[in-house]
């Protein structure tokens, strides 16, 4: 494989990653499921139509789906292409797997379609490993400019998303990341939670 073809296959480099683990330590997200998030994804799988949708905090070494939905492990969405068995998706992912992180680096909302009709996603490890093979994707930005992590749509199958799925990761973005800003500023209202001894 040429050089600059191998290139086009990595995960690319991500200058921002120590601020974002900073921002993501700040805030207590990224290292457990989050119901709430799960639900907003959940939402997505109705909205696009697609089987798996994930909110996804990313950290210099991994992938971390706080919010996940995706089908149950005995249908057939689960399986492998050209394999009989289902795969359970966890909530970890390797920061060398997936589009997100080209998403976060980009800082952009990325279109897939069909991963395989672009070489740069065609040789990702989650295309053979999972069988993915069309992808929607958006950046969770805060307030300071940091991406977090993305908001996104995987599906074993092309998908034609076309405008009306880039609105709708777009706005699931903006409502995540408004859920986000609500806690930062109830943390701020309160440190203690229930608990603060102060109050009366």
């Amino acid at each position: 494989m040429p050089e600059n073809e191998f290139r086009l296959t990595i995960t690319p480099d991500d200058p921002g990653a120590p601020e974002r683990v900073k921002r993501l330590r700040q805030l207590g997200i990224g290292d457990l499921p989050d119901p709430e998030f799960d639900e907003l994804a959940k939402e997505l799988t109705e909205l696009t139509g697609a089987p798996y949708a994930m909110v996804n905090f990313i950290d210099e070494d991994r992938q971390y789906f706080a919010g996940l939905a995706a089908p149950e492990a005995d249908t057939g969405n689960q399986a492998i292409a050209g394999a009989g068995e289902a795969v359970e998706v966890g909530r970890e992912m390797d920061r060398d797997h997936g589009y997100c992180p080209h998403v976060v680096v980009r800082g952009k909302a990325l279109v897939l379609g069909d991963v395989c009709d672009y070489p740069r996603f065609a040789g990702n490890p989650v295309v053979d490993k999972i069988g993915i093979r069309s992808y929607l994707g958006a950046p969770l930005i805060d307030d300071e400019g940091n991406t977090l992590g993305t908001v996104c749509v995987v599906d074993t199958e092309t998908h034609d998303w076309g405008r009306p799925g880039l609105d709708i990761i777009k706005g699931m973005a903006a409502k995540v990341m408004d859920r986000i800003r609500e806690r930062s500023a109830q943390e701020r209202r309160d440190p203690y939670g229930s608990e603060n001894p102060l109050q009366g």
